[in-house]
């Protein structure tokens, strides 16, 4: 149920998708782990790493629709496949990973651009290895797109001059075009346009954090922009933006899945060989319940994500039910990545603290994917937009079988209009929990069962309805049961053993609890909020036989199985 270099067969993907994986792999197995964080110690630009790309052709491949890319049978943009390079990326560093996510964005723009000459010329830049970035966001506005102070004066006869500045833009010293978003001075109309890092009237300033990667601050002083480069105007370029992040955003769940497992693997080698007080570390009862929550919660994350990635492939115009299960890859899939490195280091301690190891840097790194492409309180707050719906008014949907199949997922880049979020509907989240008994999933049934009662009876007041703080806590007890909706779901598909998904549900009903006290003790909670509130408050069932069966068939059986080259 967990990525592993070795074993890993991709059963999922054709022939020539599973030889760009295992080349992946090859290329930082054979660099080894000693070398790895040399670089990230020394903040090494990962020159190797881009000639690779080049060689392979990876990005060319996964990152080309099929117009554009004469003579490469294999190039789509197929999402299924790019998570796979994504949990792969992760797993051996971020900073791999970053180049390719900033690449993911820079490239969304322009291929939901009617400009075909510059979509030509991005094949072709693609084909000779070239990365890509993404120019939005400013220092005094972060990515508030209103306040953009990056502007294109018009020059006549179709030209135009840029100047202004962007700040934490990834790749901005290497790429081979810039998407950059700003505004018409003379009318204040949105635009996105193509910019080249090599030409003079480009600066880049610095690079902001002190890492391998590069997060770039860049300025344009006079850059001369004509109509060739021009991608999108107006709403077009407004829809562009917030499109994009839908589809880069979805990556950040998969880095943070690849991370914790490469993590896992190096703490349960570590606590199994570490004998204390006469006993292996792993022997302690409290170590096993740290394990096997770790363990149980990183599967969970693996579960929703895969089967997120069907309601992306299927999506269209009447099936936009992505847009709510998409942020949540981004947002409580690498928030779980947080607890999982938190509940691994728990366990090894000072350990992670040491220089030799992966687990170094997964401490580090899971902290930023949270945090990238729209903060969780963003993405919260798109997410309850779809609450009323999803309880209470139901749509009807055929079933979405795995969405493995080679292909190029053309909507992503054709999503249309970014607005009218409250008329999506969703299909009967009773469909999927209905079909398991589990006993912590019974369990977790009632809590929402209660929870669905108070939003029908005890709603958010008009007072709550404006205070992000109590919608966030109110957030997060609907994130859960969409979160273990797609669990079930994808743990039906892929035969999850009952013990294993029972386990996976115990966390749930605890987290549910802990965040119905949260909105308990909220300071606006009415009297009838909160009593509903406590009757959320339950008990998983424990069961030790359970418990000792995924602990020692599955968490304690991953000792020895994999360790990276040194």
């Amino acid at each position: 149920m967990l990525f592993h270099p070795e074993q890993e067969f991709f059963p999922g993907l054709d022939a020539p998708s599973r030889q760009l994986m295992q080349a992946t792999i090859d290329f930082f197995e054979n660099k080894g782990l000693t070398r790895i964080k040399e670089d990230d110690h020394e903040r090494r630009w990962y020159a190797d790493f881009i000639e690779f790309v080049r060689q392979q052709k990876l990005f060319a491949t996964l990152l080309t629709p099929p117009d554009y890319a004469p003579g490469n049978p294999d190039a789509a943009w197929d999402t299924y496949r790019n998570c796979a390079l994504n949990e792969i990326l992760g797993f051996y560093g971020l900073a791999y990973w970053y180049a390719w996510q900033v690449t993911i964005l820079g490239l969304g723009p322009i291929w939901m651009s009617p400009n075909e000459k510059i979509k030509q010329l991005t094949g072709k830049l693609l084909d000779q290895g070239g990365i890509f970035g993404f120019g939005l966001s400013e220092k005094a506005h972060g990515a508030d797109l209103y306040s953009s102070e990056m502007m294109l004066t018009p020059m006549g006869d179709g030209a135009y001059r840029a100047d202004g500045g962007k700040y934490y833009i990834g790749n901005g010293n290497a790429a081979a075009l810039l998407s950059t978003f700003g505004k018409n001075s003379e009318t204040d109309e949105y635009v996105f346009f193509a910019v080249r890092t090599d030409h003079p009237n480009y600066t880049c300033v610095q690079n902001l954090v002190s890492s391998q990667m590069y997060v770039s601050e860049y300025a344009l002083n006079g850059y001369p922009v004509t109509e060739d480069e021009i991608l999108s105007t107006g709403r077009d370029a407004w829809d562009a933006a917030l499109n994009t992040v839908n589809v880069g955003k979805f990556n950040l769940g998969w880095a943070s899945i690849g991370i914790c497992t490469h993590a896992f693997y190096e703490a349960i080698d570590h606590a199994a060989r570490r004998n204390l007080y006469g006993r292996f570390v792993t022997e302690f009862p409290h170590i096993q319940r740290l394990f096997t929550d770790a363990w149980t919660r990183l599967v969970a994350m693996r579960l929703f994500s895969l089967r997120a990635i069907d309601y992306m492939r299927a999506a269209s115009a009447a099936d936009r039910r992505y847009l709510l299960y998409n942020p949540l890859v981004k947002m409580k899939v690498t928030c779980e990545g947080e607890t999982v490195i938190n509940l691994l280091w728990d366990v090894i301690a000072a350990r992670g603290f040491e220089k030799d190891t992966y687990f170094e840097m997964a401490a580090r790194d899971i902290r930023a994917l949270p945090k990238l492409e729209g903060t969780v309180h963003v993405n919260m707050a798109l997410v309850v937009k779809f609450m009323a719906n999803y309880f209470f008014n139901p749509g009807q949907f055929d079933d979405i079988a795995p969405q493995t199949a080679p292909g190029h997922d053309a909507f992503l880049f054709n999503q249309g209009p970014t607005r009218g979020l409250g008329k999506i509907q969703f299909h009967d989240y009773h469909l999927a929990y209905d079909r398991v008994t589990v006993p912590n999933a019974e369990v977790f049934k009632e809590q929402i069962k209660v929870f669905k009662k108070m939003l029908a009876t005890a709603p958010p007041d008009d007072h709550q309805a404006r205070d992000i703080d109590f919608l966030l806590s109110l957030g997060e007890l609907f994130t859960l049961v969409v979160y273990g909706q797609l669990i079930i779901e994808q743990a039906l598909a892929d035969q999850v053993e009952d013990p294993v998904l029972d386990q996976i549900f115990d966390f749930m009903v605890r987290d549910f609890s802990a965040h119905a006290l949260t909105l308990h003790n909220h300071p606006s909670s009415t009297e009838a909020q909160m009593a509903l509130c406590q009757q959320m408050l339950r008990r998983p069932r424990v069961d030790a036989e359970r418990f000792q069966n995924v602990w020692r068939n599955h968490v304690l059986a991953c000792h020895g199985r994999y360790a990276m080259r040194p």
